[in-house]
């Protein structure tokens, strides 16, 4: 556990299933705390906000987390841009609450009919008006951005739409590639190494989905930590041309 100075952690599938516990995860996160590890929950879930997610794992799993173990798309995304043109503050956004306040925490202004930025994420309620919105902005020339690709997301009743399917509707409408935020893309990895003020050598990415958590720290140069507790199975990996720097049944196996 000692050989990383940090670690980055994926949330569904490894610390927990939906609403469902992974025993092993209480033990493997209190382990970091007894050795003083800094440990950031990096998840490419945008809906939700920091304080949401850390109620979350508290209340549910009795994990011990607060908002600066955490780090979502959405907060990522805003991190992007602000780092583009500092003049630039428009914005118009198909999303959460998660994604729109992490946006307007940083004193973006919210525009329908010429914005700078138009940034696709997971929206339950989404309509057809948005998405012309969307296209109409992106068409006359403002950046597109997605904060994460993932085309479905498992729930109760099967796999339902990701952002990834949002983000790509948009994308045909425009005939554009959206700028993509969340895992496997490197972006949210590089601004994760910022906000823990580590190099890539010094962390390990820790997650359950070899095409997101894994190929998120393959692409990126940081090692992985793959934990057989949620998408990826043995077979799958045994496939890959490049395997995870690591691979365990259960996060009890890291010690």
């Amino acid at each position: 556990m000692n050989k990383y100075k940090g670690y980055m952690i994926d949330l569904d599938g490894t610390i927990y299933r939906g609403k469902e516990e992974i025993t092993e995860a209480k033990p493997f996160i209190d382990r970091l705390r007894k050795n003083n590890i800094p440990y950031l929950f990096v998840t490419n879930n945008s809906t939700k906000e920091p304080a949401d997610v850390v109620r979350n794992l508290k209340d549910n799993f009795n994990i011990a987390a607060t908002e600066n173990n955490v780090y979502t798309s959405a907060m990522a995304t805003v991190d992007y841009v602000k780092s583009l043109d500092a003049t630039k503050k428009k914005v118009y956004i198909i999303g959460e609450q998660g994604l729109k306040r992490a946006f307007a925490n940083e004193g973006f202004v919210f525009e329908e009919q010429n914005p700078d930025y138009v940034v696709v994420g997971l929206d339950y309620d989404v309509t057809y008006h948005k998405f012309e919105l969307a296209t109409l902005a992106i068409r006359s020339g403002a950046t597109f951005i997605g904060t994460n690709p993932d085309t479905n997301l498992p729930n109760e009743r099967g796999l339902v739409p990701g952002a990834g399917s949002l983000v790509g509707l948009v994308e045909i409408a425009t005939q554009q590639k959206p700028i993509m935020i969340g895992k496997p893309e490197t972006i949210i990895m590089d601004k994760a190494l910022e906000k823990m003020g580590l190099k890539k050598e010094e962390v390990v990415m820790v997650g359950d989905n070899y095409n997101t958590d894994i190929k998120a720290g393959i692409n990126a140069g940081i090692d992985t930590l793959l934990v057989y507790t949620g998408v990826s199975t043995k077979q799958q990996v045994a496939k890959k041309d490049i395997k995870p720097t690591h691979e365990i049944d259960s996060l009890d196996e890291w010690k």
